[in-house]
């Protein structure tokens, strides 16, 4: 047997025993909504729902249905960034720990975030999006009150694109959006 040919089978036959024990131990997750096809057609359509969903003056109420249905039942969203003492804070949230803990603020002060710029790189059913975003309060505000990149793990499954997970963090003076990631 060639090296790469057991390399690869050591490979199966050690994640195949871990996926089903992961499986295994998820915790029961409630099915999302059922999407609209046009929102999960492509990794674009999916991102864009998102930016969508999440964007309105204050005092407007989302679509938490239409949020919820664009996250596979297992989704993580994963903001990042550092706290005044200068260290690194990361929390980790369920789309419904999302809706519960940022929908409300987003809805009471008016939250527009839109694409600026993306990177997308795409292997059989996986994408991997950095997707980089500036925030308003207003959709007519002159200058965004915050930029960043949201990096995206997306997943198809032969019928439609799930968001895994969204890990992002903002931009800094310390730490700028470099230049390639910028339009």
């Amino acid at each position: 047997m060639r090296a790469s040919t057991l390399a690869a089978a050591l490979v199966l036959a050690m994640a195949s025993p871990l996926a089903v024990q992961a499986q295994e131990a998820a915790p029961a997750v409630a099915p999302a909504p059922a999407a609209d096809p046009a929102d999960v057609a492509s990794p674009e359509a999916i991102i864009n729902a998102v930016y969508e969903v999440i964007s309105g003056d204050a005092g407007v109420g989302r679509d938490w249905d239409r949020f919820r249905s664009l996250f596979h039942p297992t989704a993580r969203l994963v903001p990042s960034g550092f706290n005044p003492a200068g260290n690194m804070v990361v929390r980790v949230w369920t789309p419904e720990e999302y809706v519960t803990r940022a929908g409300p603020v987003l809805e009471r002060d008016g939250f527009h975030e839109r694409e600026i710029a993306s990177r997308t790189e795409q292997f059989g059913s996986m994408a991997h999006v950095f997707s980089t975003y500036d925030s308003r309060r207003s959709a007519d505000d002159a200058e965004p009150f915050a930029r960043g990149i949201n990096s995206f793990q997306l997943v198809y499954d032969g019928t439609r694109w799930w968001i895994l997970s969204i890990y992002w963090t903002g931009e800094t003076e310390a730490s700028p959006i470099p230049a390639e990631y910028l339009p």
